[in-house]
């Protein structure tokens, strides 16, 4: 009895496992309904999976911050399925650009990607992704069916699970029994931070080429693995807004072929075709453009795709909202829009899939061919050999060839002095040759000037690596390739020295910040050089750490052993030396090699922060230099412990209620306060604080221009004024310690048209001068207004600093000359 039980049970089990629900089956509401929590995303589409597995294969790609899953599910005819490893392999093939001709292009189906919710609160997405996925594997739409024969669908339903469970969560919390359409209703307003950014507040939709997130790691990872032929991104945005799908607008960068953009019109059309249809409003050719290289669609572009971004209203919406034109707007209704622009991508990518797979084909074949823009090779030069590592590992996610090292001299653009220059290739040196499969991709991104066609374009207008990362660089019209496929290390410890007086640390980088925080942790003393030396007969630069036997064994037992761990679980070098007394500069008894005190950070977040900056400070501060800062919110500024927090950061933000008495008596006993972009602004005329807006100079007698702004362009920003995001060489003192590992210069993204004027009292430690722009878009009158001035100051405040950043060194945390500023700051002496 008991095995016929069994028996019967496991006959239901199996049924009911076989089965392909729908999602309002499986869910129990129907879908727009509710919002559904991740964990229950996840569990359909594994059910669903099981019950398909002639028609689905699941992959599950990481993890979050969090915790959470991440997912694919790659969709395709049973046929497709049974050979898909072999289909992704042909894929691969394809993208070589090589002549190979044994992938058969009519037996090879077409690959078409489809990523939800990068953005936590766009999350009409995910919904839309399961109905997505039981449309196409039930059986129950013919056309889809007969779509899949010649296609694979990989539907990846949340890119920002930790996102969208902050928004679902909040809503989920706050909805009422029923859904409440007026905007003002609580349910439209979400707390800070909100659910658009992952755990650490990043923009992953600013995130696909830099990948400094574990999201996008990840995603990129297995993007790669399958090169699509068609990437869809899907969003939201103001719930007041019509349906957005491709063309797109300008500016297009000029290394996207007339074939990837022809193509987006015969989308559109197809999208057009069925919103027409049912009467559904909807716009193209605005808003959206074709420049910066790390979104959801530019990138996938880059690398050969067609690319598109679909933008639904529906930010704020929740799951019913009353817009500006006395319209109710469901999440019901998002889904059906983003399900029918998916189904008709599908259609087209199916019905034109032979045309895709010929010209993905020919774009990686006229890549090695014919090599985009002016330079054919770019030679970075080794100066930071830590930051070129970084740079290495970013080419390397991004499948970007390289070498290092030939014994060739040349000729080609200086990135510093913006002219043509000889140049001469160091071993160490590393060469990127324009004649490859990924030669679009890495000419967009290392291009000194990127070549922008309209200024009211989206994001920023320049990022070029070597600026970003700041290292001497060449761009040339010779074809160079390096010799060495990696970097000749140096040792990593000295083992010569039997009783060494010291040890000698490098300064200038996020893993040499490790080093120092490191050995802090054991209560090792740490001094730094103030001004370069020599000894043993090798120069050291100011900045150099140096860690003396005597002092410290009385504190710490077993040093050279506790030191050799620290470099060798780091990988960093250090140079033992027997004698303090050099042969340049003052010897180590000197004054000018003083201890370090260790900081004990404070970041303030909160209402009165942009979430994404203070998330910049935070994610720098835990994952770059491995410390655990404490997060205090802004009333509590006044209330601080000096013995508790030495270095607050005020991430871009607005705190002048909370500047008071109790925040300048924790500056007196000694604090550091680092201000950064508009918080200088909260210390404006507070007494104590010297800085200065620099005002925009208006000539004598100079009479107001009429405006020139016609009113078709009403909806444009004025290109004078208009400065999205530009680089400036920032010429600093290089004898401050915040110079450090930098030198005489400093690369930094200009944002804004913020400039101050240089201190009397205070150190002016970067200034701009009318030779400073070095690329981007930046307006007539935003140039006059950025000729010259002071963008990093610092003042005493009496035993305490204030250190004042006008531009973000932590920039969506891939500008990596800002982490050695901000190391710098937060750890040099000064």
């Amino acid at each position: 009895m008991r095995y016929v039980l069994f028996c019967i049970a496991l006959f239901i089990n199996l049924s009911v496992y076989g089965q392909i629900k729908s999602p309002d089956d499986f869910l129990g509401y129907e879908l727009g309904a509710h919002f559904t929590p991740h964990h229950k995303v996840v569990d359909y589409f594994r059910q669903t999976a099981a019950a398909a597995p002639k028609n689905v294969k699941l992959i599950e790609y990481g993890k979050t911050n969090e915790g959470r899953p991440l997912m694919a599910a790659v969709v395709s005819s049973a046929e497709n399925i049974t050979r898909l490893e072999q289909i992704r392999n042909n894929n691969l093939v394809l993208a070589t650009g090589t002549n190979n001709n044994s992938v058969d292009l009519t037996n090879q189906p077409a690959i078409l990607w489809l990523s939800y919710n990068v953005h936590g609160n766009e999350a009409n997405s995910t919904e839309t992704s399961m109905k997505m996925l039981y449309t196409l594997v039930s059986g129950n739409n013919k056309p889809a069916t007969d779509w899949l024969k010649n296609t694979v669908v990989v539907i990846d339903p949340c890119l920002n699970p930790d996102g969208r469970d902050r928004y679902v969560n909040y809503f989920n919390s706050v909805v009422g029994k029923t859904p409440n359409s007026d905007p003002l209703s609580r349910e439209h307003i979400e707390p800070w931070p909100g659910g658009r950014p992952n755990h650490y507040y990043f923009d992953l939709n600013r995130d696909w080429a830099w990948q400094t997130q574990i999201e996008s790691q990840q995603r990129l990872a297995l993007y790669n693995q399958w090169m699509p032929q068609v990437h869809v991104d899907f969003h939201e945005q103001s719930y007041n807004e019509p349906y957005y799908f491709a063309p797109a607008a300008e500016p297009v960068h000029q290394d996207i072929t007339p074939w990837q953009k022809s193509f987006q019109v015969v989308v559109g059309k197809n999208n057009a075709k069925y919103f027409d249809a049912e009467g559904w409003q909807y716009f193209t050719k605005e808003r959206f453009d074709l420049l910066y290289p790390s979104y959801g669609d530019t990138y996938p572009l880059y690398n050969g795709s067609i690319g598109m971004t679909y933008e639904q209203g529906g930010i704020r919406a929740g799951l019913s909202v009353v817009t500006n034109d006395g319209d109710t707007l469901t999440l019901k209704d998002r889904i059906a829009h983003h399900f029918t622009t998916g189904m008709s991508t599908l259609e087209v990518t199916s019905l034109n899939h032979n045309k895709l797979l010929e010209e993905y084909k020919k774009y990686f074949q006229q890549e090695l061919a014919n090599s985009p823009g002016v330079y054919k090779s770019y030679i970075i030069k080794a100066t930071n050999l830590s930051r070129l590592k970084r740079l290495a590992e970013l080419l390397t996610k991004n499948k970007i060839e390289f070498a290092f090292g030939s014994d060739k001299t040349g000729r080609g653009y200086d990135y510093d002095t913006q002219k043509e220059e000889n140049f001469s290739i160091a071993r160490n040196d590393l060469i990127v040759n324009i004649q490859q499969p990924r030669a679009v991709l890495a000419n967009v991104l290392l291009e000194p000037q990127t070549l922008v066609t309209d200024s009211n374009t989206y994001d920023i207008t320049a990022w070029a690596l070597p600026y970003v990362y700041g290292l001497k660089a060449y761009a040339s019209k010779e074809s160079i390739k390096g010799k060495y496929s990696a970097i000749e290390e140096p040792k990593i410890i000295n083992n010569e020295v039997e009783k060494p007086l010291a040890w000698l640390f490098s300064w200038g980088t996020s893993e040499d910040v490790q080093v120092l925080t490191a050995l802090q942790k054991e209560n090792i003393k740490v001094r730094q050089a103030d001004q370069p030396f020599a000894v043993n007969g090798k120069d050291y630069p100011a900045g150099t750490l140096i860690v003396l036997r005597a002092e410290n064994e009385r504190l710490v037992r077993g040093i050279k052993d506790k030191l050799a761990s620290i470099t060798k679980t780091l990988n960093r070098p250090v140079q033992a030396v027997s004698s303090g007394f050099v042969e340049k500069g003052k010897d180590f008894g000197s004054n000018v090699y003083p201890l370090l005190k260790q900081p004990k950070i404070a970041i303030v977040s909160g209402m009165e922060v942009s979430s994404l900056a203070f998330g910049e400070a935070w994610f720098f501060l835990e994952h770059d230099l491995n410390l655990s800062p404490i997060i205090i919110n802004a009333k509590d500024l006044n209330s601080l412990d000096i013995n508790k927090v030495n270095t607050l950061v005020l991430p871009d933000g607005s705190y002048s209620p909370f500047i008071g008495d109790g925040l300048t008596a924790w500056l007196n006993k000694g604090g550091r306060l680092i201000l950064m972009e508009d918080a200088i602004e909260s210390v404006f005329e507070k007494k104590g604080f010297d800085i200065k807006k620099k005002e925009a100079v208006v000539k004598k007698d100079e009479k107001p221009e009429a405006n020139k702004l016609l009113f078709k362009d009403k909806d444009r920003d004025d290109f004078e004024t208009t400065i999205p995001g530009a680089i400036y060489r920032i010429n600093l003192d290089a004898s401050h310690p915040f110079s450090y590992g930098l030198g005489k210069t400093y690369y930094s993204l200009k944002t804004d048209r913020k400039v101050y004027e240089p201190f009397v009292k205070g150190w002016n430690v970067g200034l701009i001068n009318e030779k400073s722009l070095m690329a981007g878009v930046v307006g007539k009158k935003a140039r006059e207004d950025l000729k010259t001035g002071l963008l990093i100051g610092v003042q005493d405040f009496g035993r305490g600093q204030v250190v004042y950043l006008a531009n973000d060194p932590l920039f969506r945390n891939f500008w990596e000359g800002g982490k050695t500023l901000f190391g710098n700051i937060l750890f040099c002496r000064y």
